[in-house]
This record gives structure tokens, sequence and C-alpha cells, in this order.
């Protein structure tokens, strides 16, 4: 039986949902990521599981015990921001002391956990360092230690890594989730950052507009994204929505960059006149700069290179297709030919690399 388990949750500000109907659960020890664009929901969710917020609607039980109208302190679970809110005034050892002493337990005991809890997140030897003398990374270790000390059934990680610059958060990612995955705690962890929940999560929850849109491990999602939403969220960048316009054997789908013909997906209802989504992985499409008329399968498509970006071991190529835009990698060696910006090239899809969803979105 799943540990904590929150059912129809329903929170609404002067008539706008920001969560609404939010169901989900998490095992023993389990780390989810909450992920989605700003304003999607995920830091009233946490708000209303700490019980800093009361929800509208719905159920949050944990441990089999309700926890509706129960206080934050009552809870037993800890809660960690993006900005730290470490005390300036006290060194490392009283930060991460402080929820301890609060608790009233022994001096002998205090000292023992923090000492465990400074050695775990390799300070050992910074307790008597002021916060102001202590990296941005170091900082983020105390702040963790701090909210490990008081040994919550239930962390929750609201964006703790945001403020860094990205190199210092990639390089904390994995010491993050050794430490949550060492003291066995159950995690929610909410994040943007698609790299970095696909490097923390046992299992993501998409949100969007207040709701769950898919749930699922990172090889999951980026296998069978839900919807176009998760898509882009997962960093595909050629998400077109189209029409059918020829439903047959295969789907003939008329889009922003033309007409496309794929597979007739098994059971998938779509008929002539249908909205759906494609979506078309970047490394299923091969561009040649030499020009090639229209086949009858409508998948050869005709365009002009208007941006290429290097990245590392290939370029990314960005090509103005009709009235859209489709991107697609080239190799390092292959893009010095005739992908350069202004060029006119053909581009064709690889069929496995294109999905259909239904709907618009």
């Amino acid at each position: 039986m799943a540990l904590l388990s929150v059912s129809g949750l329903y929170k609404s500000f002067s008539g706008v949902s920001a969560v609404d109907g939010v169901s989900f659960s998490a095992e023993t020890g389990e780390l989810l990521c909450l992920l989605g664009p700003s304003g999607c929901g995920k830091t009233t969710m946490l708000r209303m599981l700490a019980g800093l917020e009361d929800p509208d609607a719905g159920t949050i039980e944990f441990d089999d015990r309700t926890m509706n109208g129960l206080a934050p302190q009552q809870r037993g679970f800890g809660l960690m921001f993006q900005d730290l809110a470490l005390f300036p005034h006290m060194d490392v050892f009283g930060n991460v002391a402080f929820g301890l002493r609060m608790q009233k337990l022994p001096s002998a005991q205090v000292q023992a956990r923090v000492q465990e809890l400074l050695d775990l997140v390799e300070l050992g030897g910074l307790a008597s360092r002021k916060v102001h003398e202590l990296s941005g990374g170091e900082r983020q270790r105390v702040a963790l230690a701090r909210s490990l000390a008081p040994a919550p059934r239930l962390l929750m990680l609201d964006e703790p890594l945001g403020s860094l610059d990205r190199a210092l958060r990639e390089s904390l990612q994995n010491q993050v989730r050794r430490i949550l995955k060492e003291v066995g705690v159950t995690s929610i962890y909410v994040t943007h950052d698609r790299d970095e929940a696909f490097t923390m999560a046992d299992r993501l929850i998409f949100m969007n507009h207040g709701r769950i849109i898919q749930t699922g491990t990172p090889e999951e999602a980026v296998a069978n994204p839900a919807d176009g939403f998760v898509a882009r969220t997962l960093g595909f960048k050629n998400v077109l929505p189209g029409v059918v316009i020829d439903d047959g054997e295969a789907l003939k789908i008329e889009c922003s960059v033309g007409s496309i013909t794929v597979p007739k997906p098994p059971g998938s209802g779509t008929e002539k006149g249908s909205e759906i989504t494609l979506l078309v992985d970047e490394s299923g499409i091969s561009m040649s700069g030499i020009p090639a008329d229209k086949t009858p399968d409508g998948n050869l498509l005709q365009g002009v290179v208007i941006e290429r970006v290097f990245r590392g071991d290939r370029y990314e190529v960005r090509v103005q297709v009709g009235k859209g835009e489709l991107y697609c990698h080239t190799v390092a060696g292959a893009a010095s030919g005739p992908a350069q910006s202004g060029q006119s090239v053909t581009l064709a899809f690889n069929l496995g690399s294109v999905r259909v969803f239904q709907g618009g979105n």
C-alpha cells in the first residue's frame, strides 16, 4: 500500500483553479518529481501537503492517517524552498540544529545528529563556519541537512537548486539524489527543468493548468509522451498540431509544414477532420541539399535553413518549412555542407520517429 495517497485535491484562488482534481501516490522511499511550467500548480500542491494551505476539496492520507486539518507541525513533514531561508546569524551547526532544538532534544543527541548529517552532506569540517562564508553549493547542502535533521516522514523540495548556475546545479543533482536515497526518506521534488527531473526522479508527474497529465518513469515518459504538452516539456521541438485530411490505410495529415503521411495508429479513433498532434523526433529527420520533387507519400519537404546551432557532437538545424518550422540534427562534419543559413534543403522523415496524439494540444 502507498505511503502517501492524494485523492481529488482542489484549490482555487479568487475563482481561479490552482490545483484541479489531482490524485497520485508515493511509495516508501520513492522520489517523485513534479514537472511543469511556472504557474501549473506545483508549489500550491506542496503547500497543501505541508499544511500551509487548506484544500477546497479532496483528501491527503499518509501512512493510513488523514492529514486534512492537521497543523504543519503535527504532520512531521519537511519542506525545503528555493531561497533556503538559512539563518545568517547562526553558524552551520546552529542552522542544522535549529529544528532539533525546537524539539527540545538533549544536547548530546543534537550534537550527534548534526554531526551525522554534516558528514552525510560532506560538510563535516564546516560546523563552525558562518553562512556568508559558504559557497552556493555548500549553503544548499546545509539547507538539505537542516531539512533532514528532524527525520521528516516526507520531504518536499521546491526548486531547491533553482538559484544556482547550471554547472553547479548539475554537479549537485546526483549528490542530492544519493543523500535522499541513503536516508531513505520519501520525497517530492519540484522542478521545471527536464534534465534535473531525469536525474532525480524514480517517477515523474507532469502537471499543467493544475492537473496531472501523465505519470511514469523518465524512460516511460520519453518513450510514450501522453500528449503534445508532455512532449514539449520533455524537450521535443517538433510538436505539430494538424488535421487528418485522409484516413484510409494511412493517415494523411495537414499541418503548418505541409502534408505528412504516417501509418495509421492501431485503435487511434482518428478519422477525417480530426484534430491531432504530430511528434517528430529531431534525430528521425534527414536533410539533403539536393532539391527533390514532392513524392506521393508527402514525406519529402522543401525548406530553408534559418538557424544552425553547434551542440558539440552535432548541429541542431532549424528549417523554415511552409508556414512552420522543423528542427533536425546533423553530425558536425556533414553540417559544413548543406546546413548553411539561407540554403534550400530537402527533409525526409523516418516514419518510425513520428508519433500521433489525438487532439490539437
